[in-house]
């Protein structure tokens, strides 16, 4: 009689215990109200919170799917979360002002949605590492240099948790959609008018002045501070030449070394890995997240 007064005060005190080996996938969880605002959960079985992967697909913020591979991660213990978002386009028709704002602010709700599932997903809230590449490399890095975000005052609880991350792994990414400095780095640089809803590169040239506050507000470059979590990037193509026209500016490791330059002159720890690296300590943004994660 005692003991089962004791467990029911132990529930009622501290809720139903997590069992991690009764946590099964979850498909198109809903964070949002959106029809684009849903996460796949791919649990990792453990018996103490489990850090988290936060894959965020790639595709220009105007394409893509989050389908992913979840099991070098799972292997080792960690949970994965990958997100669907807003496009731009969806911005547009909703009138989010600039329509980039759609995309990254639904990863930034995405991340609070993870963090108040702590309890029931039996996950680590403070090893979050996010992951993507090209335009959910973009989303990651300004999720990992954004002050956060979170709103204690406000009405709706999953707003009251933090934004900010453990670190961030990222392929191909887009650090900067400043176009006087992108044309700087890379002559024949072309990409990201989209974000500020204008039609064209040379329209952003044109009203850079104008969006200069958006520049400022959504380019990871423009954020970075020296309380920023590592970071690790990783490019393929050419080796990287500041000034050069590569192929594909829009993933060169130019940016890389432009964004890795700062972090360094910042003190944040990073890695960049591109062509001409001989013998990096990490092959692929899975291994950095993986030793990372799980140190």
């Amino acid at each position: 009689m005692i003991r089962r007064f004791v467990m029911l005060m132990f529930v009622l005190s501290y809720g139903v215990a997590v069992h991690a080996e009764d946590l099964k996938p979850q498909m198109n969880v809903k964070y949002g109200p959106h029809e684009r605002n849903v996460m796949d959960f791919y649990p990792a079985k453990s018996d103490k919170p489990t850090p988290v992967v936060l894959y965020i697909h790639g595709g220009g913020w105007r394409g893509g799917d989050k389908k992913t591979n979840p099991k070098p991660f799972l292997d080792r213990g960690i949970t994965v979360i990958a997100i669907n978002y807003r496009y731009v386009q969806n911005g547009v028709a909703e009138n989010v002002v600039p329509p980039v704002k759609a995309p990254l602010g639904d990863a930034a709700r995405a991340l609070q949605f993870i963090r108040s599932k702590a309890d029931e997903w039996n996950l680590d809230k403070k090893k979050i590492g996010a992951t993507g590449g090209s335009a959910g490399a973009c989303t990651s890095l300004w999720l990992a240099f954004h002050d956060d975000m979170a709103d204690p005052n406000s009405d709706d609880p999953i707003s009251h948790e933090s934004t900010r991350l453990y670190c961030a792994a990222v392929n191909g990414a887009q650090v900067s959609l400043d176009p006087k400095e992108l044309r700087e780095w890379m002559p024949n640089y072309r990409y990201g008018a989209h974000a500020f809803g204008l039609p064209n590169f040379q329209a952003l040239i044109d009203n850079r002045q104008d969006v200069l506050p958006w520049i400022h507000e959504y380019s990871p470059i423009e954020l970075v501070s020296k309380d920023d979590p590592p970071i690790a990037l990783f490019y393929r193509g050419e080796v990287p030449v500041v000034g050069s026209s590569p192929k594909d500016p829009t993933h060169s490791g130019v940016m890389g070394v432009k964004l890795a330059e700062k972090l360094e002159s910042t003190g944040v720890e990073v890695l960049l890995v591109t062509p001409g690296v001989e013998n990096p300590e990490f092959k692929n943004s899975t291994e950095y997240l993986i030793d990372r994660l799980t140190r």
